[in-house]
């Protein structure tokens, strides 16, 4: 599954990524668009989340269920699962990461 998600984020990464001119990495903004997630998992160990969500198209990806990392690991201790949450995904190193998230209303 994982080797997948990873398939799919590779082919649409030059699609979406924001990459900063003098170092070519992808930056992390606060334009990127929040969407409407469930937090189904949390999984401190690994580092991870995993949401339930809509269409991220800032990383070109359908709406799905998979795991994220996060730019903040102590965010793992403050979610649990069921809980709704609005959050923006970026690409970091390869990998799908929440870089900012609120808890949805």
């Amino acid at each position: 599954m994982r080797l997948l998600i990873a398939l799919m984020i590779s082919l649409s990464f030059p699609a979406f990524a924001q990459h900063e001119a003098h170092t070519g990495h992808v930056t992390a903004t606060r334009g990127v668009p929040l969407t409407e997630g469930t937090v189904k998992k949390i999984d401190g160990t690994a580092g991870e989340i995993v949401i339930q969500h809509g269409q991220l198209d800032s990383i070109g990806m359908p709406p799905m269920t998979m795991a994220f990392g996060v730019a903040d690991k102590s965010w793992l201790t403050k979610l649990k699962a069921g809980d709704k949450i609005r959050f923006a995904a970026e690409i970091k190193g390869g990998n799908a990461i929440v870089s900012r998230y609120e808890m949805a209303k």
